[in-house]
């Protein structure tokens, strides 16, 4: 089967029996001219008793070079955002150059792996389907069976997937968490049935609530950016104002958009290396 470039990465959607049976595209890495060279991207697909009516999507980005019989490395998990899939991180945050970029300035090597969520919010629905648990107890030991150290891990996302990467922090889903990462997170300190798309309801929204739970983050290191044009901008203020502990990231000309989590994400991921290595 002939692999696309990885201009528009097309996935191999041949896993058909679970996790176990995922199956790996491993992809050449590219150039991209005055970028420079991108790290190297596998995809692959399984079937998740979390999302049983889909094909569960994944990719991971790993800088050329390292892998084989060197150290495994570390993972920082992505989560999308509404009206997205896995593809975001790398098709239009351009994850792998700036990861490759990250590793040539002699920033810590690790992976960036993604997967698709759906439009759950990341936390268990109604409806049955339930991203967080398919992450915990699905991709990341997918991502261990590829031969990646999923004893150091990171976690973040953008705007639901923010909010995803806080939940999951702040739930303690993953033992050791070493740092948890937000952009734009879509956040809100009050519970509105008209956002049925996050909740299902007032007590839905009271399990998953992150203002709440934002003493469980008082140790892990957390980085939290949002431009100062997006809508989501008091909100987020609101949150970050009563976190514990210390906290990196800031407020930054732009909106709830591509160009501004591009321009931010060179100093996500050096956080993330920081605090992977």
């Amino acid at each position: 089967m002939e692999i696309p470039t990885l201009g528009r990465r097309r996935l191999l959607e041949l896993g058909a029996g679970g996790v176990t049976a995922a199956v790996l595209a491993a992809c050449a890495p590219v150039s991209a001219g005055p970028e420079g060279p991108a790290a190297e991207v596998r995809s692959g697909s399984f079937t998740s008793k979390f999302r049983p009516d889909t094909d569960t999507n994944w990719s991971v980005a790993v800088t050329a070079g390292h892998g084989g019989d060197q150290r495994p490395l570390p993972v920082a998990v992505f989560l999308h955002g509404t009206g997205a899939d896995h593809r975001m991180v790398f098709d239009d945050l351009r994850a792998d150059r700036l990861l490759a970029q990250h590793v040539a300035r002699g920033g810590t090597p690790f992976a960036v792996a993604a997967v698709d969520g759906g439009e759950s919010w990341w936390h268990r629905r109604d409806t049955g389907a339930d991203a967080q648990a398919m992450v915990v107890e699905e991709f990341i030991p997918l991502l261990a069976g590829q031969g990646l150290d999923t004893g150091r891990l990171a976690a973040f996302g953008l705007s639901m997937g923010g909010f995803g990467a806080l939940l999951l922090a702040s739930q303690h889903r993953i033992p050791g968490l070493r740092a948890v990462a937000a952009m734009s997170p879509a956040v809100w300190s009050l519970y509105d049935a008209g956002r049925a798309d996050n909740f299902d309801s007032a007590a839905d929204f009271t399990a998953n609530d992150i203002f709440a739970l934002r003493p469980e983050l008082e140790t892990l290191p957390k980085r939290i950016d949002c431009g100062t044009s997006d809508n989501l901008l008091y909100s987020v203020k609101d949150y970050v104002n009563g976190l514990p502990g210390e906290h990196e990231g800031g407020f930054q000309d732009g909106g709830h958009n591509s160009g501004y989590w591009r321009s931010i994400l060179p100093d996500v991921l050096s956080f993330l290396g920081r605090n992977l290595a």
